[in-house]
């Protein structure tokens, strides 16, 4: 029986994992692609034991790479959220944190021209159709693999890698304020009225605030997953969904087949204890953050996330806005899960319409592994023989 062989990079960008494949190496054509790549990871499997997923939504990533043929363009970039439990891959949102780790595979892949003291490196995101410039550390010999600078989430320390997503509003509907308001009210089955706002900027995310769900907004873990308030947050998306044209058809939408919207619980600062043992001092917060990942508690935050969290914070109106306790115009800093995370966002209000020039964020990336993953030819060649 043939095999295929699709050489590929493991790598880890961010508080995020996945692979890094040249499209080159995959299947032309789309459904082939997608099957070779879940044959990889191992899906649809809830633990993903017979693939390189590590049965995680954060580790079951994938960044599809093509060689730019714009001279402006160092690297186009395709992020696929690869399902646990489905047999499909997502690829309407797109991932941050892996944008630090293309960044760092082009240097060393040489799809660019290494300059001192770092690299930019210009990747075009296709599922955002926007740019994105990421600063990749580096001397005449390429990256640099050293540094002091750590994220909350990932163990020790590495070089900082800026990640700046330009233009970033409007990402995936086309509006920073899909639905025209600052502000909505959704109407649930059940009869309860939610006040939400819905940002999009990087990503399209629902913010909700904690004391409307009765909680305190720094549960983690179990105490926040086995919550039944889980379904409220996910019949609320679903009905955002199908208002901003993101979801079709409700009856069939759930958290694992819809990826987007995403939803997130927003409260005031307060002190917690994060999933490390390390106490989030409340002086140390702008804004208490929870993320929700495929039906489940994000174990940080997306930056994505992040992103739309700091272009809401100078919405007015927003339920975001409404936390902060002044202006705040600076860096915004979050209190997640397993610590804080730092992001930056330049909003401006032009003809009536808010515009982000642009959006920034630190972070870390590491080559962990490369090589070939392996398997049956067949798995698109029976395919192919059946349909010509």
């Amino acid at each position: 029986m043939a095999i295929t062989k699709v050489p590929c990079v493991l790598m880890r960008g961010g508080t995020s994992k996945g692979l890094v494949i040249n499209k080159k190496h995959l299947p032309e054509r789309e459904e082939d692609r997608n099957k070779s790549v879940l044959r990889i990871y191992g899906s649809p499997d809830i633990r993903q034991i017979d693939g390189i997923g590590g049965g995680d939504p954060l580790t079951s990533k994938v960044a599809l790479i093509e060689e730019s043929e714009s001279e402006n363009v160092d690297i186009v970039y395709t992020f696929g959220q690869v399902s646990l439990s489905e047999e499909e891959i997502d690829f309407k949102p797109t991932c941050g944190n892996m944008s630090a780790a293309v960044g760092l595979y082009a240097v060393e892949e040489g799809f660019c021209k290494i300059k001192e003291p770092y690299t930019v490196v210009r990747i075009f995101n296709t599922n955002t159709n926007k740019m994105i410039e990421v600063e990749v550390p580096t001397t005449s010999d390429g990256a640099v693999y050293e540094g002091n600078y750590s994220i909350d989430g990932v163990p020790g320390t590495a070089p900082r890698i800026n990640v700046n997503f330009l233009d970033s509003g409007g990402s995936i509907t086309g509006k920073i304020l899909p639905t025209g308001n600052v502000k909505d009210t959704v109407n649930l089955r059940s009869g309860e009225k939610y006040d939400v706002s819905v940002v999009d900027s990087a990503n399209t995310l629902i913010f909700v605030t904690a004391d409307q769900l009765n909680i305190k907004g720094t549960e983690i873990g179990e105490e926040f997953n086995q919550n039944p308030f889980l379904d409220i947050l996910e019949e609320i998306r679903v009905s955002i969904g199908v208002q901003i044209g993101l979801i079709e058809d409700a009856s069939i939408a759930g958290p694992t087949s819809h990826a987007l919207p995403k939803i997130a619980v927003v409260s005031k600062p307060n002190s917690y204890v994060s999933s490390t043992g390390e106490i989030i001092d409340e002086e140390d917060i702008d804004i208490t953050g929870r993320y929700i990942a495929m039906g489940s508690l994000h174990q940080a935050f997306a930056v994505s996330g992040a992103i739309a969290i700091a272009t809401a914070c100078q919405i007015p109106g927003t339920v975001v806005e409404d936390i902060l306790s002044n202006d705040k115009k600076g860096p915004i800093k979050i209190g997640h899960p397993a610590g804080i995370i730092e992001v930056e966002a330049s909003v401006e209000h032009i003809e009536g319409e808010y515009v982000v020039s642009r959006a920034a964020i630190g972070r870390t990336a590491r080559r962990l592994m490369e090589g070939s993953s392996v398997f049956s030819s067949s798995l698109f060649i029976e395919k192919q023989e059946l349909t010509s």
